[in-house]
Order: structure tokens, then C-alpha cells, then sequence
């Protein structure tokens, strides 16, 4: 009783308000209440509601992409004939016999037709060159950004729709991911790491100038200690990292004379692999030294970035965990020319590792491929040139790959290495990522360094 006469009451009072004329018709405040935040709230609201209405109403948009030859599934290895390919959304819908479709019609008739490359180990902020020790201390990490920009619209034209970014600045290399996924800038899809986990003094930390430049030139991913390696770990995750990558050993490029072998302790091994996977990320290895592969496996990492002294118990130990090798021989093939080459802008202590490692690399691949480890696809372009990623898959079949296989390792078996579902193929619920080229990869495999058409997400970057 109680609550029904205040029912009462409250219906009374609100009898004897004055009504407001606007207020009554809709869900909008009362016109009395509408300040100008209001206002720019109401009219997003109709402006959004609008929106949505337009979107629904509009028809999805289909392209039909017609390939005299497609290689739809590499995994297959099948060769197929006069068919199209049915896009909608920026995904495979459907794969038709003959040459189909209407308005926004993709002619591909005489090209040969395959899903867009994956190059699973590049540095896309940066370029090696005389320039590279003042770039050190010179560019800012907006320019850094910039730079990317520009090597990454070269990288997706050369056909490389999907890149694994493994070392650079924070800032530089996440803003770049970020404005390419938002289609601000073109570029392939970014899976990154940013600074790798390093130790004091070792590959990845500033190393060859004074000390105080050194000190401030320091990312913050370097670490020493296993409660610190951790710490390291937890920070790249949460400035963005989509995976972690370690320097396992000594690098070629770093300016110190500290060798290729072993960098880390094994507890700080042990506390890196347990702190990334238990924040859901993968680890990558750097690594040269056979000591540094075998003790980066012990402790359950997921992949090796170069490999250069694999030996056999590496081997045995990459097959038992189903790692992958990504073997970068363009990287070792580039420093071993540059070291000989005479006035090279390297210094002495990267002369002294690039003539010791690079050559050692190409029968290092051989020896992996011929043992059943998995390798996936990775330049280390940016030591490099970028733009011209394709020239692994030559190196990659003197290693003794077949063409099919090298494919492969750019495709099907680097998109189940960096965990890209939507990549690696052409099957139906695939991305629309594709390139075309003129005569037969399978053949010739030079082929793939003259890509004549680009398409990522349904979208035509290069014609």
C-alpha cells in the first residue's frame, strides 16, 4: 500500500511538471539539458546511427580475381588451371572453374597466381649502410617510423604481404604495425617484437661508442640475472610485443669483439622461455654459437633466427620440440660480400664476425634441411636491402630445397610459424592476399623478384 500511494504521489508531481515539448518525443535529454557536449553527443549518435544504417544497406563489395594458373595451397603443391577467385571482404570466398564475374574484375589470365609471401625475420625501421652508427644516435624514433614507411610500401610490392619484425625501437616499429593495420600507410601485416631481450654488453645492447652514449642508448629490454631477464620479458609484453626475441649469442653486426657463441646463463634462458609463455608469448632465438641453440632449446624455446654452428645435438633437439629454423642466408650471403668488399662501412669487430660466419651458413642450411628441421622463410632484411627479400628462395634451393619447398617455407609453413591463420594460402576463409607473376616459380624461382601484381586484404597495391 505503502509503495502504491507513492507511485501515486510520484505520478501526480510528474502531472504537475511542466512538460517539455522536445524532451517528451524521444531519448534525448530535455532541450533545457542540452549543453553543447550534449549536442556533439546527440549528433554523433545520429551521425553513427546513420552510418550504420548506410553500411548495412550497401552491397558487399566482390572482386574476381581470373588466374590462367593457381597455386592455391602450397601445401598441396597443385597447380591449377583457368579459375577465379571469388573476394568478398578481403577474404576468399569461393574458388569457381573458368574465367567468371563481373564489374570489379581482377585479369590475371596469363600470370601464374600464388598466396602473398611471408617473410618471417625482417628490421623494417632501418637499413644498413654507411650511415648506420649515426643513425644510432640521430634519428628519433618518429623517424625511425618514417623510414619504415617507406621500407615497408617496398616490401609489399615485392610481394611480401605479412613480415616478422625482430628488433627495433618500441615506439617506431608498434606505431608503423598500428598505421598499416589501420590503412594509413601501406604495408604488409607486422607481427612484431620490438627490442629484443639482450644482455649487459652483449648483441642488442649499445655497444662501440663512449660510455655515457652507451648508457643512454640502452633499451630497456636488456637484462641481466634471471629475476631481471624476467622483468625484461614482462615489459616488452606490455609495451606491445607479439612475440619475444632473445639474442641467444653474440651477434655479426654488433660493434664488440664478444664472439657468436653463448651470451646468456641458462637460468636466464630458463627465465625467459617460463616468463613468455606464461603471458601467451612465443620465443625467438637469435642465435649463432651451437652452444647458444642447444641451451635456448633446453630451456623450450620455440624457433632459432640464423643458425649458423647448428650441430647435430641442435638438430636433434630443434626435431624433438618441432622448433623452426629460419636461416637468413641473404643476411650471411650480404655481410660475408660487404666485410671483403675494401672501404666497407663496417667496423673491425664486424668485418672479423661477418668473414668468420657468413660463409658457413648456405651448408649449414643444407645439412638442417637434409634432417627434417622445419624451416620457415626470414631474410634479416634491413641488414639488406628491403625490397629485395625474394633473393632467399635462390639461396634456398642452393641449400637443396626444391622451389616447391622454398614456397612453402614463404607460405603455408611461416604462417603456422608465426601463428597467422588467415595467411599462407588461397583456400576459401583465407585473406585475399595474393601476387602474380609472369611465368612459372616452380620452374624458376627467380621468378618471385619480379612480382607483377600485389594484392593484400582484397585491396590491389601493385597492378
Amino acid at each position: 500500500m505503502l509503495k502504491w500511494n507513492a507511485g501515486v504521489h510520484a505520478r501526480k508531481r510528474a502531472s504537475r511538471a511542466p512538460r517539455d515539448p522536445v524532451g517528451d518525443r524521444g531519448p534525448f535529454p530535455p532541450m533545457r539539458a542540452w549543453t553543447p557536449a550534449v549536442l556533439c553527443g546527440a549528433a554523433a549518435a545520429l551521425a553513427g546511427g546513420q552510418a550504420a544504417e548506410a553500411q548495412a544497406q550497401a552491397p558487399e563489395r566482390v572482386t574476381y580475381v581470373q588466374a590462367g594458373r593457381l597455386l592455391a595451397d602450397p601445401a598441396s603443391g597443385r597447380v591449377l588451371r583457368d579459375k577465379t577467385l571469388v573476394i568478398r571482404g578481403g577474404r576468399v570466398a569461393e574458388i569457381r572453374d573458368g574465367f567468371t564475374g563481373e564489374g570489379d574484375v581482377v585479369d590475371l589470365r596469363s600470370a601464374f597466381v600464388l598466396p602473398g609471401l611471408i617473410d618471417s625475420h625482417v628490421h623494417i625501421t632501418s637499413e644498413n649502410g654507411p650511415t648506420s652508427r649515426l643513425d644510432e644516435v640521430t634519428k628519433s624514433s618518429a623517424e625511425q617510423a618514417m623510414d619504415g614507411a617507406g621500407f615497408a610500401k617496398k616490401t609489399l610490392e615485392a610481394g611480401f604481404t605479412t613480415v616478422a619484425d625482430l628488433g627495433a625501437d618500441n615506439e617506431a616499429v608498434f606505431a608503423l604495425r598500428k598505421a598499416i593495420a589501420q590503412g594509413k600507410v601501406p604495408g604488409p601485416r607486422i607481427v612484431a617484437s620490438g627490442s629484443a631481450i639482450s644482455v649487459h654488453g652483449g648483441h642488442g645492447d649499445a655497444n662501440g661508442f663512449r660510455g655515457d652514449v652507451n648508457a643512454l642508448l640502452r633499451p630497456p629490454s636488456v637484462c641481466s640475472g634471471p629475476d631481471d631477464c624476467r622483468r625484461a620479458v614482462r615489459q616488452q609484453v606490455q609495451a606491445g610485443a607479439d612475440v619475444i626475441k632473445i639474442t641467444a649469442t653474440g651477434g655479426v653486426l654488433s660493434n664488440t669483439a664478444a664472439g657468436l657463441a653463448r651470451q646468456f646463463s641458462q637460468a636466464e634462458l630458463d627465465a625467459i622461455v617460463e616468463a613468455a609463455h606464461s603471458m601467451g608469448r612465443k620465443v625467438t632465438a637469435h642465435a649463432h654459437g651451437g652452444d647458444g641453440i642447444v641451451s635456448f632449446m633446453k630451456a623450450g624455446g620455440d624457433s632459432i633466427e640464423h643458425g649458423t654452428y647448428l650441430d647435430a645435438e641442435g638438430v636433434r633437439l630443434m626435431k624433438q620440440r618441432g622448433a623452426y629454423l629460419v636461416p637468413t642466408l641473404m643476411a650471411g650471403d650480404f655481410v660475408a660480400r660487404e666485410a671483403a668488399r675494401p672501404g666497407t662501412w663496417m667496423t673491425l669487430p664486424q668485418r672479423a664476425k661477418a668473414l668468420q660466419a657468413g660463409p658457413q651458413m648456405l651448408d649449414m642450411a643444407r645439412r638442417a634441411h637434409a634432417a627434417g628441421v622445419k624451416i620457415a622463410f626470414g631474410t634479416d632484411t634491413g641488414v639488406s636491402a628491403h625490397g629485395d627479400n625474394a633473393g632467399e628462395f635462390v639461396l634456398l634451393t642452393r641449400a637443396g630445397m626444391s622451389p616447391l619447398d622454398a614456397i612453402r617455407s614463404a607460405t603455408v609453413v611461416a604462417a603456422e610459424h608465426l601463428q597467422q591463420a588467415d595467411a599462407g594460402a588461397l583456400t576459401p576463409g583465407k585473406a585475399a592476399d595474393l601476387i602474380a607473376v609472369a611465368g612459372d616459380p616452380l620452374a624458376d624461382v627467380t621468378e618471385l623478384q619480379r612480382v607483377r601484381f600485389v594484392m593484400k586484404g582484397g585491396e590491389v597495391y601493385k597492378r
